[in-house]
């Protein structure tokens, strides 16, 4: 499987770190200015990864925008030709600009928009509720921070699960893309909450009673 993340800011770095440790195949780095986030890689001590434009990230299999919720839309528009059977993964959150409220109505949310806008792609909604922190330490109190997994293609779900899992995270099966409607607008939550106690950005989700991440068919 070739993976990539696009994007060098505080999620994409996080992902391809992560993603560069724990999964297997060829990982690609996307960016607009590939000399800078060669440099980038190198100090992260990301030798296996090869950083790409922007345009040759779109080869990869599953391809991971880490752009802002509107920013993922516009590239979507752009490039749906040639993402057309690929597996994208969603991870934002459409929060309008001073994370008062939504850009989306409550009956619909960002990985159900872009898969609108994607109808021979095949859309996955992960990492909406973690934020970049966490992915420097993903185990708190030895438990591991869950990451909901959704999607409206059941094989495409169950296959991005089985590549990520070596990754430190528990990572669930949480259905349909609707239920982004829910996990995006708790994830909000996270965030005030995480303002109150003083541990933002460090804060993820823990749910407890649930001893398998995949239902058991």
């Amino acid at each position: 499987m070739k993976i990539s993340v696009l994007g060098p800011g505080n999620m994409g770095k996080a992902l391809v770190q992560q993603v560069a440790a724990y999964v297997k195949g060829q990982v690609l780095w996307g960016s607009r200015n590939p000399r800078e986030a060669e440099e980038l890689a190198r100090n992260l001590g990301l030798d296996g990864v090869s950083v790409v434009s922007y345009e040759d990230a779109l080869q990869a299999d599953v391809i991971i925008p880490a752009f802002p919720a509107a920013a993922i839309m516009e590239w979507a528009l752009v490039h749906q030709e040639q993402i057309k059977h690929k597996i994208i993964v969603d991870i934002s959150n459409p929060f309008n600009e001073d994370f008062s409220g939504f850009t989306t109505a409550w009956g619909e949310s960002s990985a159900e928009r872009l898969q609108s806008l994607l109808p021979e792609s095949n859309v996955i909604g992960a990492f909406k509720n973690t934020f970049f922190k966490v992915f420097e330490n993903p185990v708190f109190e030895d438990r591991k921070s869950d990451v909901l997994v959704t999607g409206d293609h059941e094989e495409t779900v169950l296959r991005f699960i089985e590549a990520f899992d070596p990754l430190p995270f528990r990572f669930i099966h949480a259905g349909k893309l609707a239920n982004n409607r829910t996990i995006e607008r708790f994830t909000l939550l996270e965030l005030e909450l995480a303002v109150r106690y003083g541990t933002y950005p460090y804060i993820s989700l823990q749910l407890f009673g649930i001893k398998e991440a995949v239902p058991v068919s």
